[in-house]
C-alpha cells in the first residue's frame, strides 16, 4: 500500500461513523436484503451475477446463529422472488462452528437443502487458520450426503492450499468447486506467505492446479497479473466464453455457473475490469455484502486490502471515478 493509501486509511478510521458510511456505500450494498436486491437489479444490466453475504462472522452463543439462519432464508426467498442470478456466501463460524460443531453442521445442512430446492449454490467463506480444516470437512461431509451445491474458498497465501486442492479433488472429483483468492486474513509467516509476489505466484499456480484437476475455478482477484495469467491459462486449456468445458473429469454442466470457471470481484472494486471481462463473454460474479455489521466489514477491508484503500482515495479526490 502506498503512502497516500496508508494516510487515507488512517484518516478514514478516525472519522465519525456517518463519514465512514458514505465511503462504505461503494463497497456494501446496504443494511438489509431490500438494499442488496436493488443493487443487484441495477448491476444485472452489466451482465453480472452475484454471491450474497450477510455481514457478520464469529458468534458468542448459538442464539446468535438463529439470526443468520433466518436471514439467509430471507435471502433465498428474495433470490427466487426477484429471479436473480445469485448464490450464497456464508461464514461457518456465524452458524456456530466454533461453539458447537454438531449444531453448526445441522444449521448449514438445513440451509443447503433449502438452497438445493431452488438450484442455488452455497459458498463456504474461508476464515482464519483455526477453521481451515473444519470448513473443508463440512464441504466433504455435505457432498457425502448428496448435497453437491456447496464449495469452499481457499486462500493462496496459506502454505497448505496446494495440498488442500489435491485432497479435496481426490475426494470430490470433478464436483470440487473452489473460490481461489489471495486471502484477507493476515496469518503468521510460519503458515503463510506474507509478501505480495509470493502470494500472487502461489495464486497463479493454484489456478493452474484447479483447472488441471477438473474442478470449478472461481478466480477471485482484482490483480491484473492474476487476471492476465488466468486468461492465458484458460486459453492454453481450450477454455473460454462460448466454449464447452473440454475437461473430461469436470462435472459439466453446472447450473448457474460458467464453463468450468468464472471471475469474481468485490462490490465497488475494479468495476471497469469486471465490465471488460463480461463484455468479452466471461462469466463475472460480484460479491454483495450487506447487513448491520457494515462498519466492522469496512474496517477489516481497510486494514487488509490495499485496493480498497486506493479506491477510497480516488472516490474522495476524484469522485467522477466512483462507479461500481
Amino acid at each position: 500500500m502506498g503512502v497516500l493509501g496508508r494516510f487515507m486509511v488512517g484518516v478514514t478510521k478516525c472519522m465519525p461513523r456517518f463519514f465512514v458510511a458514505g465511503v462504505a456505500r461503494r463497497y456494501v450494498a446496504g443494511k438489509d436484503i431490500s438494499n442488496a436486491v436493488s443493487v443487484m437489479k441495477k448491476l444485472s444490466a452489466e451482465g453480472a451475477c452475484f454471491t450474497i453475504d450477510v455481514l457478520g462472522e464469529e458468534i458468542s452463543n448459538l442464539e446468535e446463529a438463529q439470526f443468520f439462519i433466518d436471514e439467509y432464508d430471507r435471502v433465498l426467498d428474495a433470490i427466487v422472488e426477484n429471479n436473480l442470478d445469485a448464490n450464497l456466501s456464508i461464514k461457518p463460524t456465524a452458524f456456530g462452528l466454533l461453539i458447537d460443531e454438531k449444531k453448526a453442521y445441522e444449521n448449514i445442512e438445513r440451509l443447503l437443502r433449502n438452497a438445493s430446492e431452488h438450484d442455488i449454490f452455497v459458498r463456504l467463506d474461508m476464515e482464519d487458520h483455526r477453521v481451515t480444516q473444519p470448513t473443508i470437512d463440512i464441504v466433504i461431509a455435505m457432498h457425502a450426503k448428496g448435497l453437491r451445491n456447496v464449495g469452499t474458498v481457499l486462500q493462496s497465501r496459506l502454505f497448505r492450499t496446494t495440498s488442500d486442492i489435491d485432497s479435496i479433488c481426490d475426494q470430490l472429483g470433478g464436483y470440487a468447486d473452489f473460490r481461489i483468492c489471495k486471502g484477507v486474513y493476515l496469518e503468521h509467516e510460519s503458515i503463510s506467505h506474507t509478501d505480495y509476489k509470493p502470494i500472487v505466484d502461489a495464486l497463479n499456480q493454484h489456478v493452474n492446479q484447479i483447472l488441471d484437476r477438473g474442478a470449478y475455478a472461481a478466480i477471485a482477484s482484482h490483480d491484473l497479473p492474476i487476471i492476465e495469467h488466468a486468461l492465458d491459462a484458460l486459453k492454453t486449456r481450450g477454455m473460454g466464453p462460448d466454449l464447452e468445458d473440454p475437461r473430461s473429469d469436470s462435472a459439466n454442466p453446472r447450473l448457474g455457473k460458467g464453463p468450468g470457471y468464472e471471475f469474481q470481484m468485490l462490490l465497488g472494486v475494479r468495476g471497469n475490469i469486471r465490465r471488460r471481462l463480461a463484455k468479452a463473454g466471461h462469466r463475472t460474479r460480484i460479491y454483495i455484502p450487506y447487513g448491520e455489521r457494515w462498519y466492522e466489514y469496512s474496517m477489516r477491508r481497510l486494514d487488509e486490502n490495499p485496493d480498497v484503500a486506493m479506491h477510497i482515495t480516488k472516490s474522495i479526490f476524484m469522485p467522477w471515478t466512483n462507479r461500481r
